[in-house]
C-alpha cells in the first residue's frame, strides 16, 4: 500500500511540475508574440531577462538540431524512474526529489520536442553574462544533476560500516586446554 501512496505521490509531483513547465512556456510564447528572439520583460534590465527562443538542441542549445535524438532518453530515463520509485522502499533523502525532477525536465522538454513546432521553448537569459536562453525544465534537470551528484559525493564519503572479522576457530586440542605433545 505504501509503495502506491509514493508512486502517486510522485506521479503528482511530476504532473504538477510539467504542467508548470508548459504554462511558462506558453506564457512566454504568448507574451512575445511568438517572436523569436524578443525579450519581451526584462526583469533586471541588461542582466536578466525574459526572451522568446527556440531551441531545437538539447539543453542550453547544445546540439542544435539533436534534440529529437533524445525521445528515447528521455523515455528510458523516465521510465525508469517510475519504475524505481514504484519498486523501491527506503531510498536515501534526495533520491525521490532528484527522480521526479529529472522526470519532469525529461517530459518536458520531450512534450516540446513532439510537439507540431518541433523544439523547445526557452525564455530564462542571464544577459550580463551572456549564458545560454534556458528554461524550466532545464532547471529541473540541472536541479536533478545537482542532487545525484551530490549524493553521490556523500556517499563516497559516508563512513562505512565495519565489517566484524569472525573469531578464527580454535584447535580442539586447545580449546580442551590439552596440549599436542599430551
Amino acid at each position: 500500500m505504501i509503495q502506491k501512496v509514493r508512486l502517486f505521490k510522485f506521479l503528482g509531483w511530476m504532473t504538477g511540475l510539467i504542467l508548470l513547465d508548459q504554462l511558462v512556456k506558453f506564457w512566454s510564447r504568448n507574451a512575445a508574440q511568438g517572436i523569436e528572439g524578443r525579450t519581451f520583460w526584462a526583469l533586471i534590465p541588461n542582466i536578466f531577462e525574459l526572451k522568446l527562443v527556440y531551441n531545437k538542441g538539447i539543453a542550453f542549445g547544445l546540439a542544435q538540431g539533436a534534440g529529437v535524438l533524445l525521445t528515447p532518453i528521455a523515455i528510458i530515463i523516465t521510465g525508469y524512474a517510475i519504475y524505481h520509485i514504484a519498486k523501491t522502499k527506503n531510498d536515501p533523502p534526495g533520491v525521490f526529489t532528484g527522480l521526479v525532477l529529472l522526470a519532469s525536465g525529461a517530459v518536458g522538454n520531450l512534450i516540446d520536442r513532439l510537439s507540431p513546432m518541433g523544439k523547445v521553448t526557452d525564455m530564462f537569459y542571464f544577459r550580463l553574462i551572456d549564458f545560454p536562453v534556458f528554461n524550466v525544465a532545464d532547471m529541473y534537470i540541472t536541479f536533478a544533476g545537482a542532487i545525484i551528484i551530490l549524493l553521490g559525493i556523500k556517499d563516497a564519503f559516508a563512513k562505512k560500516p565495519e565489517t566484524v572479522q569472525p573469531e578464527p576457530l580454535e584447535d580442539s586440542a586447545t580449546a580442551t586446554g590439552s596440549s599436542p605433545s599430551e
